[in-house]
Formats: C-alpha cells, sequence, structure tokens
C-alpha cells in the first residue's frame, strides 16, 4: 500500500485560512485520504487540517506592527521548518498567500528538495516589485487568483497558473438578500450598512472608532438606518465595548462571523481594505473602503505604492469604481457622506453593480480543481 499524499500548508489570518480551507475541499476529493498540517484556522480544521499553530499567530499587518511581534513570528516559522525537514516532510508545501511569513520558509525548503506552490501571488504589480526574484527562488509554482498575474510571472521564469479566486464559486452571482436579513432578524424595508473594520486587531484599532463615529454621524441626518457588524470572535467583545462608547444603541447588532449574510443583507458597506472588498464587491454591493494604520508603516507602503487604487475592487476593474479614504482622509464626516451618497444615487448603484457582475463572471473559474490540477501537476515533477 502507499502512503497518503502528506501536504503542509500555512495560511495566516481569516481570509487565507478561508482560501485554503476551499482549496483543501478540492484536494480531498482528488485524494480523500490525504495529510494535512502547518498553520491554519477554523475552516481548514473543519476540512481534517491539523493546525500546529493557530492562523491568527500571523494576522499582524504594517512595518510596526510586525516589528512588535517579530521574535515569536520568526521563532514559529523556525520551529516549523525543522518539523517540515525532519520527520514531518511533506510531499508539497502550499504556503496560502502571508508572503512574508511564507516565501522565506518557502526558499528553505525549496533549497532541500522540497515542491513548493504559493497560492495566491503576492501583489507585485501593486507595490514591492521587488519582491519578484524572492518568489522565483521560493515557488516552484504560483497560484494565481486574478487574471492578469499568470503573464507577469512567466515573463521572469516563474511557473504560474490562473485558478480564479475561490470566493467567486462559493458566493452566489445572485445573493438572497431575504434569507439573509431574516437570518440576521433585520425586516425587508430596513435600510442597512454594513460595517466592516477589519479581522485583524490591529486594523480594529485603528478603524473601528472612526467607523462608528461615522455612524452616529450617519444617525443623526437618518435616525431609522441599522447597523450590522460581523466581529470575529476574538475581536467580538472589543468591538461591541466600542459600539456601547460610541452610543449607537439599538440601532447596531454585533454578530459573531456571519460576514458573508451581513454582506447579502445590507444596501451598502462601509469596508476596511482587504480581501473583504473583494467578497462585497462579488456580493454586488456598493462600498466606501477605509483604511488607516500605524503612521510610520503609512509613510513606507505609500513610498512602494505602483497603482492609484488600493480596494481590490479599483484594482480589478481599473477604476475607482467605489470611493477610498486612506489614512488621514479617514475621517468620521468624509465616510458618513460618501456611504450616504450610495443610498441616494440607485442608478449609480445600478452602475455598480453591472462592474461587479462582469467581474464576478471573470473570477468564477472552479478554483478547487484548478488548483489541485495544478498541484497535482507539481506533485509529478
Amino acid at each position: 500500500m502507499t502512503r497518503p499524499r502528506r501536504f503542509a500548508l500555512v495560511a495566516g489570518e481569516t481570509s487565507g485560512d478561508l482560501l485554503a480551507g476551499l482549496l483543501l475541499n478540492g484536494m480531498r476529493q482528488r485524494w480523500p485520504d490525504l495529510e494535512a498540517s502547518g498553520i491554519g484556522g477554523a475552516r481548514m480544521i473543519e476540512r481534517g487540517f491539523d493546525a500546529w499553530w493557530p492562523s491568527e499567530k500571523l494576522a499582524v499587518r504594517g512595518y510596526v506592527e510586525v516589528l512588535r511581534h517579530y521574535r515569536e513570528i520568526v521563532g514559529i516559522r523556525e520551529q516549523l521548518k525543522q518539523r517540515l525537514l525532519g520527520a514531518d516532510r511533506p510531499d508539497v508545501f502550499i504556503g496560502v498567500d502571508a508572503p512574508d511569513f511564507n516565501l522565506d520558509l518557502e526558499a528553505a525548503l525549496k533549497a532541500s528538495g522540497i515542491r513548493t506552490v504559493h497560492f495566491v501571488c503576492p501583489s507585485i504589480w501593486a507595490w514591492r516589485p521587488e519582491r519578484i526574484e524572492k518568489i522565483r527562488r521560493s515557488a516552484d509554482h504560483v497560484l494565481c487568483i486574478f487574471p492578469f498575474e499568470p503573464e507577469l510571472l512567466t515573463r521572469h521564469g516563474i511557473g504560474a497558473t490562473y485558478v480564479g479566486h475561490p470566493l467567486a464559486d462559493v458566493i452566489p452571482m445572485a445573493p438572497d438578500r431575504e434569507a439573509a436579513r431574516s437570518a440576521l432578524g433585520l425586516a425587508d424595508d430596513d435600510t442597512v450598512v454594513a460595517l466592516l473594520p477589519g479581522s485583524r486587531a490591529s486594523e480594529v484599532q485603528y478603524l473601528v472608532q472612526v467607523f462608528f463615529a461615522a455612524a452616529a454621524q450617519m444617525l443623526w441626518q437618518r435616525p431609522m438606518l441599522r447597523f450590522v457588524v460581523p466581529a470575529v470572535p476574538a475581536l467580538r467583545e472589543k468591538i461591541e465595548a466600542a459600539a456601547r462608547t460610541a452610543g449607537l444603541g439599538a440601532q447596531i447588532s454585533v454578530v459573531p462571523g456571519q460576514s458573508h449574510a451581513v454582506l447579502a443583507a445590507c444596501d451598502v458597506t462601509l469596508i476596511a481594505s482587504g480581501t473583504a472588498t473583494l467578497e462585497a464587491a462579488l456580493f454586488k454591493r456598493p462600498m466606501v473602503i477605509a483604511y488607516n494604520m500605524n503612521w510610520l508603516s503609512w509613510q513606507i507602503m505609500r513610498r512602494k505604492q505602483l497603482q492609484p487604487w488600493v480596494g481590490l475592487p479599483n484594482i480589478l476593474c481599473n477604476d475607482f469604481v467605489v470611493p477610498e479614504f486612506l489614512q488621514d482622509a479617514a475621517t468620521p464626516q468624509a465616510l458618513a457622506q460618501a456611504v450616504l451618497a450610495w443610498l441616494d444615487a440607485p442608478e449609480r448603484v445600478a452602475a455598480v453593480q453591472q462592474r461587479f457582475t462582469a467581474l464576478h463572471q471573470t473570477l468564477r473559474q472552479n478554483t478547487a480543481q484548478r488548483a489541485t490540477d495544478a498541484i497535482e501537476k507539481v506533485l509529478e515533477g
């Protein structure tokens, strides 16, 4: 008897856990008895993943923020490397996003003869183009979620496959708003604003008070608005405390997780830049994108930025289809007015929904199967 296929995966934070969980679905259909272990979260564990460390350990963004956790993160990577080079040697290592953690680890594993796959091309087209050499050293193959990425990588001698975005497969083309509202206790005629201040503690620290101050201003102008906040369990208490401080009362609901239900139910969302903005686009929801971080981290990142957009929907549409408010521009007044402007412009909403529908069709590629096909070719050498 041949032994089961053995895979090691590392997924950082909530979005990586989601992507890796969807990937594991496809892999288990191909290799039902596979063994998968490494760093992951709840969705991966539900699919039989053995999490040696939780993905939350890597959920840090920004130069200054990473420095505060640097010793712990490097220690985890070194321990993981030793396990994978020793008794727990995998057939293939799959790094899911988290390039600052995964690429160095992949380089060490690849140098030792372990095949490596990186799932989600680092955004070298948006910032930090110098990463291209590190990707070449680190990954035998890159699974790309956006259609323009493989050509860029193959130009530099890096094997790559466009697999589409797994969220485009699982999010319906026409979301059921009525069912989502019923599940969340919202009425059909409520005007609902979804507030998504991020899934990392560092994001919530910088954005939640600004978002709630914007919500208070919106309520002052339109007292019948309803606000819903999907919160990762570890941050729910902190978010609820901020809502009480903002005096939002019964007009706001903080719910555990359920970000997809919240996006399906809402009329518009105020949302932190990141993967969640793409989810909102796939739900065809108008949005206002905001971001704020440590001042020094912002200065460093701004100098490396290659495109005028930060939000994924704008990058993929190659246009400012939704407004972005970054750093000092993300004031409660500006955010409130931008959100209310969507509610007063049904023709503008219809136009952006058409753009997002076209985007959804482009990204829907049966990602789990395509990615598994590519991983199988890597296995075969």
